[in-house]
Order: C-alpha cells, then structure tokens, then sequence
C-alpha cells in the first residue's frame, strides 16, 4: 500500500481510458477493504465509528486528504458511519487516483 498512499493524484481531464478490470483487481489488492462496483467504475467503502464526532473528525480528515489530492469522492453520512466513493468522472470509470485516495483514507485508521 506504501506505493499508492505515498503517490499523488495526476489531474484527469479525459482522453485516457479507465483502468482495465485487470488493473482494478490489482489496485484493489492494496486497499483490501475496499470493492469494487460490479460495472467496475466505482469503489467504496464503509467506515462505521462510536459516534457523530468521530464521524465528523473522519469526514474533516477525508476533506484536507482530498482537497490536497483535488480529487474528491462522494460521500454518504449517518451519526455513526461514512460510506466514501471514488471514481473518476472525467474518463466516467476508475484511474489510479482513485486508488491512491483510498489508500491515503486507510492510513488514518492506521
């Protein structure tokens, strides 16, 4: 995972295809509790805490993760949980940006 969480986000403004299912399966070996939409142009996980304020902290330390990277996820919040989604809408499936995100969030829990 050190490759991905240490990498950073290159812009993406299309013309590049998605990743292919080959390279999805192996991006998403390295972030593991993370899966894979079945069309293959989502991941996501759910991250479940004690409480809105640690759900809120979490969130704070998605949004200074993703706003350094400039690629944002989507996400779902309820008192106790944060469901988060990437994909990378400019090539409308997943890039390598996507993965390097992810594996940037799984480090806080570290």
């Amino acid at each position: 995972m050190d490759e991905l969480s240490e990498g950073h986000c290159v812009p993406c403004e299309g013309g590049v295809p998605p990743l292919s299912p080959e390279q999805v399966h192996q991006w998403l070996q390295q972030v593991p509790d993370w899966s894979v939409d079945k069309s293959q142009t989502v991941i996501s996980r759910r991250f479940e805490f004690k409480g809105f304020q640690k759900t809120m902290s979490f969130i704070n330390a998605i949004a200074w993760i993703v706003n350094e990277e400039n690629h944002h996820p989507s996400l779902e919040v309820g008192y106790n949980y944060c469901l988060v989604k990437f994909t990378t809408h400019a090539i409308k499936g997943l890039s390598k940006n996507d993965f390097i995100c992810a594996a940037k969030i799984d480090d806080l829990l570290k």
